[in-house]
C-alpha cells in the first residue's frame, strides 16, 4: 500500500497475542504497509506499552481462550470500523511443557490446547461473518514445523499445532466461495526469550549443557541459524497482500528448512 488513506479507507487487521515476539513484529509491520492494525494480548503491561506508542496500534487485553473476552474483542474492532475486518492473524500461543507424553500433565494439555486451539476457533466465530458480509477476507494461522515433523517431548505443543494445519486447510475450502483466503505460517525457532525458554527446559530434562541442546537445534536447520520475528512479519505481509490474492489453503514454512525436529540424547 502506498496511498495515504483515512481510517475509513484503511483496511483492519486483528493480530492475537501481539504483546511481543512474532505477534509484535507482525503489527508493527502491517502498521507499516498501511494497515489499521488492533491488537490483543493477555499481559497487560504489554498491552499498555503498545498502546502508548505512536504508530497507531489499537492495544486490547484479551485472554483467546476465554470466548467471551474474546467476543468483546472482535465486537471492540468491528464498531471501530464500521464492520469492517479484512485480515485476521491467529498468532497467540503457549509452548506448553517439555516432558515425555507419560509425564505430560493433563492440565497442560488442556491448558495449551484452549490457547493454541479453541482460541483460534473463537476468533474464526466472530470474525468470519464480518468477512462473508463484506464479500472478502484473509486468515493467516500461525502454526509451527512442529505441525510439521512432530515434536518429541512436547505432546500438547505439536498436536495443537497439527490442529492448526487441519483448521487451515478445511477454511481454505469452506470460505473460498465467499473470497477468503486462508493460510498457514509454520515458523522454525525463533530467536528470543521463548526459544530461550524451551531450550533451557529441554537441557533440565536431558541433564546437558545449554550451549549444547542450542547447537543441537540449530544443526536441525539447513540454514544452521534460527530465525528472526521479521521474517515471519514479512511473508504475513504479502500473504495478506493482493499480490497473494489466490494464495490459500497453504502451509508455508519460514524456517531457514528444518531437516528435523528430533532431538538426540
Amino acid at each position: 500500500m502506498s496511498e495515504i488513506m483515512t481510517d475509513e479507507d484503511r483496511p483492519a487487521a486483528l493480530v492475537t497475542g501481539a504483546g511481543a515476539g512474532i505477534g509484535k513484529a507482525i503489527a508493527l509491520a502491517l502498521a507499516a504497509d498501511g494497515w489499521r492494525v488492533f491488537i490483543c494480548d493477555a499481559d497487560q503491561q504489554a498491552v499498555v506499552a503498545i498502546g502508548a506508542r505512536d504508530d497507531g496500534i489499537d492495544a486490547m487485553l484479551c485472554d483467546v481462550s476465554d470466548e467471551a473476552q474474546v467476543r468483546q474483542c472482535v465486537a471492540h474492532v468491528l464498531d471501530a470500523t464500521g464492520g469492517r475486518l479484512d485480515l485476521l492473524v491467529n498468532n497467540a500461543g503457549i509452548s506448553g511443557m517439555n516432558a515425555p507424553v507419560e509425564d505430560t500433565d493433563a492440565e497442560d494439555f488442556r491448558r495449551t490446547m484452549d490457547v493454541n486451539v479453541n482460541g483460534p476457533f473463537y476468533f474464526l466465530r466472530q470474525a468470519v461473518p464480518a468477512m462473508k458480509a463484506k464479500g472478502r477476507g484473509s486468515i493467516i494461522n500461525i502454526a509451527s514445523t512442529a505441525a510439521l515433523f512432530g515434536y518429541p517431548n512436547r505432546t500438547s505443543y505439536a498436536a495443537s499445532k497439527w490442529a492448526i494445519i487441519g483448521l487451515t486447510k478445511t477454511l481454505a475450502m469452506e470460505l473460498g466461495p465467499f473470497n477468503i483466503r486462508a493460510n498457514a505460517i509454520c515458523p522454525g525457532s525463533v530467536e528470543g526469550p521463548r526459544i530461550d525458554g524451551v531450550i533451557r527446559r529441554d537441557a533440565a530434562n536431558r541433564g546437558m549443557d545449554e550451549s549444547a541442546v542450542r547447537r543441537i537445534y540449530e544443526s536441525q536447520v539447513s540454514m544452521r541459524k534460527f530465525v528472526n520475528a521479521e521474517d515471519i512479519a514479512r511473508m504475513c505481509v504479502f500473504l495478506a497482500s493482493d499480490a497473494a490474492a489466490m494464495v490459500s489453503g497453504q502451509v508455508i514454512a519460514v524456517d531457514g528448512h528444518t531437516e528435523s525436529l528430533s532431538v538426540p540424547l
